[in-house]
């Protein structure tokens, strides 16, 4: 579904990645982990043409990701992606952020739009929050209205980029509870995440990246329960056990 070929990414002299090399099968679960400044978010936004890259290659479902190419914008009605500080538009209802993909970008009928809309918040636990605006809605509340907003995209695969982390921890088990449910349903996800418990339990596979490389990939809970590589055990231990 996802193929990373060797991919570079520069920022002016600052190489963030050097060649990334992976691949995400179709309703597979991926999570991306590793400590900041790694590349993750980088990755991440590579594929759905947020970041260009300069060398390699990105493809989604047999098409290449290249800026210059009129693809990107096919690929972006493809592959939606949930932003960490959830990224919605504060003059719109939960409904009305909801809609304004399929509306403004797909061009589908509004009836229709808005009947799938509603099943979404229904879906994400927020049929009672359609008329409220985002500065009403907790940051749990907020971040299910954006996951719903993806999905309005019926999309192939859906980008994390750490959903969670801008969340207070009381907070974050009612957003990984609609994405466990995702994972459920098969849908292909590639998720930048903190939570190792979540990427334990709910991925196919994990990346740890360091230093804009990929250091130790595999199956996640072989991978987590049994680290080979000394950075991967370090980070892992600190992570799990923090001072």
């Amino acid at each position: 579904m996802i193929i990373f070929d060797d991919v570079h990414k520069s920022f002016g002299a600052h190489e963030v990645l050097k060649g990334i090399s992976a691949e995400i099968a179709k309703g597979q679960v991926v999570c991306l982990i590793g400590p900041s400044g790694s590349g993750k978010s980088t990755l991440l936004r590579c594929v759905n043409g947020l970041e260009t890259y300069q060398r390699g290659h990105i493809s989604v479902d047999g098409t290449v990701v290249d800026a210059a190419s009129s693809q990107v914008h096919a690929i972006c009605t493809r592959v939606s992606m949930v932003f960490q500080r959830f990224n919605l538009f504060p003059h719109r209802t939960s409904l009305e952020n909801v809609m304004e993909g399929p509306l403004y970008v797909l061009k589908e009928d509004r009836k229709q739009v808005r009947e799938r809309a509603l099943a979404l918040l229904n879906r994400v636990g927020l049929a009672d929050k359609t008329n409220a605006y985002p500065a009403s809605l907790s940051g749990g509340q907020q971040q299910r209205v954006a996951i719903a907003r993806a999905l309005a995209m019926r999309p192939q695969a859906i980008l994390f980029d750490e959903p969670t982390s801008a969340l207070d921890p009381e907070m974050v088990g009612e957003v990984l509870q609609v994405m466990r449910a995702l994972a459920d349903e098969n849908m292909t996800m590639l998720v930048v995440t903190h939570e190792i418990q979540f990427a334990r339990e709910v991925s196919d596979n994990v990346l740890f990246l360091d230093g804009g490389r990929i250091v130790e990939q595999g199956p996640a809970k072989e991978l987590l329960r049994h680290p080979k590589h000394e950075r991967t055990k370090d980070f892992l231990h600190r992570v799990m056990h923090p001072v």
